[in-house]
Parts: C-alpha cells; structure tokens; sequence
C-alpha cells in the first residue's frame, strides 16, 4: 500500500507538501568549495571512481564505435560547427522568427534576464495551471537545474517529481547531478537499491519486495513509482534539445520514454529553454539528429525524438509556454572567442574523456555543468567574480581529448586558456597580485640577461652538486613557489649546465674535443 501524497491546497491549506528536491548543502552552487579543495575530497571516494572508471570506459568505447562507422563523420562534425556559427551570428534574427512561429501555432513566449525572472515567470505559470494536488512532472533539463527551478518550486509548496530514472536516483538520494548525460553516474547498482528501498515510500509508491540490483527490476520499480505521478500530474515540465525556428518546433530526444509521457499527458507544458538552443530549420535536424546520439549515448539514433508544434484540440496539452532564458548567455554571446562555447549541444562526449572529470567526478565542479564544457560555460555565464569560478578553467590538463571529440567542434583547450588569461585580468584589475604572472615576468628578465641567466644555471649546478646522492626530489616547496610545486614533484638541478658541458667538451669551432 503506497503512502498517500500530502498536498497543499490552492487556498493555502495547512499541510505542508513534502520535501522532493535534493536539499543542497548549505549556500547556493556558486559558494561551493574551489575545484582544488573539493577535487581532494572527491578523490577519497574509492568507490565513485571505481564507478566512474567503469563507466566512462565503457561510454568511450561504445562512441569511438558508432562514430567509426560513419566515413563522413568529420564532414558532419564541420556541417554541425557551421549551423550553429550561422545561429549564433543571427541569432536576434532567429529569436525573433521563432517567437513568431510558437505564437502562431498557439504557445505563449515568454522571455527571462535571469534566473529569478524565470522562475517567477515559471511559478507563476504553475500556480495558474494547478488544482488541489500541488504536483508537477518533470523532463531532465539543464537548464531548469541550472536556474534551480525545482527549488524554487519547492519554496512556492509546489512538489517536482524527476521523471528520468537517473534524475528520479539523485533526487530521491538528496543529491545533486554528477554529469549532463547521466546524473547519477556516481551511483553503482547497489547503491540504487538501498537508495529505492529507503526513500520510494515516502514519496509514494514503495519499491516492491525483495528488491535487487539487476538493472531491468531497479528500472521496473521506478516506472511503477512514477506511473501514478504522470496519471495525476496536471503540469509537465521540460525543456528542449532544440528549437527550429522557421516552424515552432521543439524536439527532445531520450532514451527511457518518460519524457514522451510528460509531453503527451498533462494538460499543461511548460518548456524551459536557453536561448541558444535554436537551429534555423527543420532541414538542419538532419546533421545534429546524427551526431547527439553517437556523441552522448553512443547510439545510432535515440530510441525516442518527440518534436511539437503547438497545442492540438483534443490531443496532448491543450495550454503550452515556452520560457525563453537568457542567464548569462548574451554575455557570452559579447565575447568574439568564449562565444564559441554556445555551440554546445549538451551531449557530454567532452567529459566522458576528460581524465580530469573521471578522477574527480561532477561534484567538485561547484556547476549543473561539468567536465571541461563546465570548466569553460560555467565561469562565463556567472563571471569569474566568485573563488569556485574562478578556479575552474584550471580544471583541466588540456590535454585536447575533448576537442577530438565534440560534434560541433568547440576548441575547449583554447577556451580554457582563453578563461585562464580572463581570471588573471579580473586579479589584476583589482590591484591583487598573480603568483604565477610575476614569476614569468621574473623568468623573462632572467632569460633576457646573459649574466643573470648565466648567474642562474650556476647556482643551479652547484645545488645539484650538494644535492646529487642524498635526495631524488623536492617535494612543494615554500610560498610562493608552493601554488606551483603542491601536485609536483621538483627535480634535483643537473649537476652541470650545458654552457659547462659544451665547453668542457667542444672546441672554439664546435668540434668534439
């Protein structure tokens, strides 16, 4: 017997709903810890990353595959980076055209700054929708996660239920996404189990008796938890892969099915969207309908793409709005070179072989967006004014793995750099002082001296001298040296420079002695 819902009324009863969304622990995303010291922590979690390992191996291995199999997969690689360089050139154009395709096929725009517009905007639309039973349904979207949609919902007495599996995972374990594709990647079997057998029940429908681990019957126990949420829900939420804008349509791909259930049964349909997401026609589908797929899941194609344009009489949701969310983006849009970034389509090939992200995992990013895609978009959208945002274009090896792979063919390494350079502007401009900036500059003076440089190799000599037979290396060595030498290991000095060893070995006319 499964528990009854508590619900608040629509006249602001006195029962309080229940507490659905993951509670985050104390302060907002933003003023989570930086990526250095939270990386630590994460990195003391043998099994979140036995688990990523695991599967991250297995996300790569199934990519190379499907994309392998395309001999013109670069050809759409390139195709894809064009589309959306066109969009982002035009995209007041595109906007435009788009609100005037949704309104004419019946859905109601509705534009947001920031994230607070858009969740009052969105509650608002919410309050208006709803009966007796405070409740919506949810499809995964970035980008309500990234404004916290679910909690100010909450906030407003509004419960909202996650309906993919691995969102419905983390919400029922008070937790937060790990990654864009797969939320609760952090997560083995196991721990699904115990998470389903302590929380379903008090939610609603319990997980069934003897619960195990086998993926088919934890999958079972979600769909019969969430059929009655979809059944009674009166208010679906989602967002979009894409938007076309010479026609008004949406699309959404998935592979479990519950988005098609939130798209089709509720009476209202409320998609949040980030500006960005457009492409210019229905035709452009073609390349990215190619490319997600293979680059996320490692499919072929996705086992559900659900496009609509507008509400229908008598079919589906007879009340759609589409709230169309800035949050940063223009500013994004204002930089000819981090601009680059806004060709994302959310597929996290990039962070499935960042070896950075499958050490660490999401949660050190202090971001709904992870890996080197998060350590670039993050600090754009919020500004590298805060201590995590400024520390995560330093999340990476730049190594390059993650341009090899991304289908739009955003260069995430040069962004990287390119954010590196904007938090060392943002420290001087405000009078403070980049460690490693006046290192360099006293570098360069040195290198630019003979006498100094020559004074330099000496000096290093003799201490390889002292040093040679009694120690291997250093380990950090003091401030300010230590931002430098705290992850690596100092090398003993040769114990003679080359100026040394060329004159000791070669004659004035540069032969061999």
């Amino acid at each position: 017997m499964s528990k009854k819902l508590p619900v608040v009324t629509s006249r602001g009863g006195t029962v309080e709903p229940p507490r659905l969304t993951p509670a985050p622990p104390p302060g907002r995303l933003i003023d989570s810890p930086r990526f250095p010291a939270q990386a630590k922590v994460e990195l003391g979690n043998p099994v979140q990353r036995k688990n990523l390992h695991h599967a991250m191996t297995t996300i790569r291995d199934k990519r190379a595959r499907v994309a392998g199999e395309l001999d013109n997969w670069e050809d759409l690689r390139l195709a894809g980076e064009a589309i959306k360089n066109r969009t982002l050139r035009h995209l007041d154009t595109y906007l435009v055209q788009l609100e005037e395709n949704l309104t004419a096929a019946g859905t109601e725009v509705h534009w947001a700054r920031d994230a607070e517009e858009a969740n009052r905007i969105i509650v608002g639309l919410v309050e208006a929708s709803l009966g007796e039973t405070r409740e919506v349904v949810k499809i995964k979207s970035m980008a309500t996660q990234e404004i916290d949609m679910n909690e100010a919902l909450e906030e407003a007495g509004i419960a909202a239920w996650e309906t993919d599996l691995a969102e419905l995972i983390v919400q029922l374990g008070h937790d937060r996404p790990s990654h864009i594709l797969v939320p609760a990647i952090h997560r083995n079997r196991s721990e699904v189990r115990e998470i389903f057998n302590a929380e379903m029940g008090t939610y609603g429908r319990p997980a069934p008796e003897g619960l195990d681990t086998e993926p088919k019957n934890l999958a079972g126990a979600a769909r019969l938890h969430l059929r009655e949420k979809f059944l009674r829900s009166k208010v679906a939420i989602s967002g979009a892969n894409f938007m076309v804008a010479d026609t008004g349509t949406l699309v959404i791909v998935e592979s479990e099915g519950n988005g098609r259930m939130c798209l089709t049964l509720a009476d209202t349909l409320i998609s949040v969207v980030g500006i960005e997401k457009i492409v210019p026609s229905v035709e452009d589908l073609e390349v990215f309908l190619q490319l997600l797929p293979r680059s996320s899941t490692g499919e072929r194609m996705n086992p559900y793409t659900s496009m609509w344009t507008g509400p229908a009489s008598g079919d589906g949701p007879q009340t759609m709005h589409v709230v169309l969310i800035d949050n940063g983006r223009t500013q994004v849009l204002s930089d000819p070179k981090g601009r680059e970034a806004l060709r994302c389509i959310r597929c996290s090939a990039c962070i499935n072989v960042c070896p950075v992200y499958e050490k660490v995992g999401g949660h050190a990013y202090g971001s709904v967006y992870p890996g080197p895609i998060g350590a670039v978009l993050t600090p754009q959208l919020r500004g590298v004014t805060s201590a995590v945002d400024a520390s995560l274009p330093y999340a990476s090896t730049l190594c390059g793995a993650c341009f090899d792979v991304c289908p739009v063919r955003i260069p995430l390494p040069d962004l990287l750099v390119h954010m590196r350079h904007k938090v060392v502007e943002g420290k001087k401009a405000k009078g403070g002082v980049h460690t490693e900036s006046a290192i360099m500059k006293a570098t360069g003076r040195m290198f630019s001296h003979p006498r100094l440089w020559a004074a330099a190799v000496n000096a290093g000599a003799l201490g390889g001298k002292a040093l040679t037979g009694r120690v291997k290396h250093f380990g950090p060595l003091p401030w300010p040296l230590s931002k430098w030498t705290n992850a690596r290991d100092v090398p003993i000095p040769p114990t003679e420079s080359f100026r040394a060893w060329y004159a000791r070995t070669h004659h004035e006319d540069g032969s061999l002695k």
